[in-house]
């Protein structure tokens, strides 16, 4: 959640390592750069690189420079939007640990629990106003409209998921693909939205960013049940914890509903290790890992055709070929 400076031009932000292409000072009004707000947000962006980078992050670089062999626009441009992507992320991943009472982030305990919730919340605000502020400065009379969208989107996908776990329902997988859309998909989109805005290419992105995202979040549920470096970079079986309808989960409690156990589970947010391997152990038996295999196989030939569809890209597929590792 937090990050270092190697250099004035250099900040890495809170999670995931971000690069602002500008001196740090540009990024705080003046009027502030003395007061308490700027003297936090320093101590907050000056941490350990370790605790930076992550895989969402890499991939989200990854995917606006595999649509980049689509679109072709200028590369100083592409890396701006990129950075503003990355910026979005970086708050969102703050605000997510909180909703989701995280304890940790990439093995290291979440920023709320470090710098308190109010704190953390503004900084997450604030960036979130930074990144529209350099919209603006992208200088296309869409562009707000496009970053207003799809913020919009990944909020309502992320009270879906919230309002179904907060009042224990478990969503069908339509429900629940519709709430990745939203949520994972709404970055997703922004990135490659803002970038088509200054390209010759007009070509419908919808269905390959929607099958990424879904992929990306499938695989991410999985992993956090499945993955044993998952488990190492955050507490066991988090998910379970947090009461996540994940897919997974969902999958269990839908195809046995005779079966209360793991909704039982999952309303007890348990962070009692032997009663989550349990509940591992029960959905390995209900099928349920198995099945989310084979919608991640299917998902992962459904893009590789879109891909084909649009015009074969190669650095596209380099990023399926590394997250097909699961």
């Amino acid at each position: 959640m937090v990050c270092t400076f190697n250099v004035p031009s250099q900040i890495e932000f809170l999670g995931v390592c971000y690069l602002f292409s500008s001196n740090r000072k540009k990024l705080f009004n003046r009027d502030i750069q003395n007061s308490a707000f700027f003297v936090f947000i320093e101590v907050v962006l000056i941490q350990d690189k370790a605790h930076c980078s992550g895989a969402a992050a890499e991939t989200q670089q990854l995917l606006d420079q595999a649509f980049n062999y689509w679109l072709n626009i200028p590369l100083d441009k592409c890396s701006e939007i990129g950075e503003i992507v990355q910026m979005l992320h970086n708050a969102s991943l703050l605000i997510d640990d909180i909703e989701d009472n995280s304890k940790l982030r990439r093995g290291v305990p979440v920023a709320h629990n470090i710098f308190g919730i109010a704190s953390t919340i503004n900084s997450a605000n604030y960036v979130y106003f930074l990144g529209l502020e350099r919209t603006l400065k992208l200088g296309h009379p869409n562009a707000t409209a496009v970053f207003t969208e799809q913020l919009l989107e990944l909020h309502r996908g992320q009270g879906m998921e919230i309002y179904w776990r907060d009042n224990f329902l478990c969503p069908t997988e339509q429900e629940y693909k519709e709430m990745v859309k939203r949520k994972t998909g709404g970055l997703f989109g922004l990135g490659v939205k803002l970038m088509q805005l200054f390209s010759s290419n007009k070509s419908d992105f919808t269905t390959i960013v929607a099958l990424m995202g879904l992929y990306f979040q499938i695989r991410d549920d999985y992993a956090n049940l499945q993955s044993k470096e998952y488990t190492e970079n955050k507490s066991y079986c988090e998910d379970l914890t947090e009461g996540k309808f994940s897919f997974p989960v969902i999958h269990s409690i839908r195809s046995n509903q005779g079966d209360p156990r793991i909704m039982n589970i999952i309303r007890q947010r348990t962070t009692d290790v032997e009663i989550k391997r349990y509940a591992v152990d029960l959905m390995e038996k209900m099928g349920s890992f198995e099945y989310s295999r084979n919608v991640l196989k299917e998902l992962d030939a459904q893009a590789r055709t879109e891909i084909n569809r649009l015009g074969c890209n190669k650095y596209l597929i380099a990023v399926l070929d590394e997250l097909k590792l699961w």
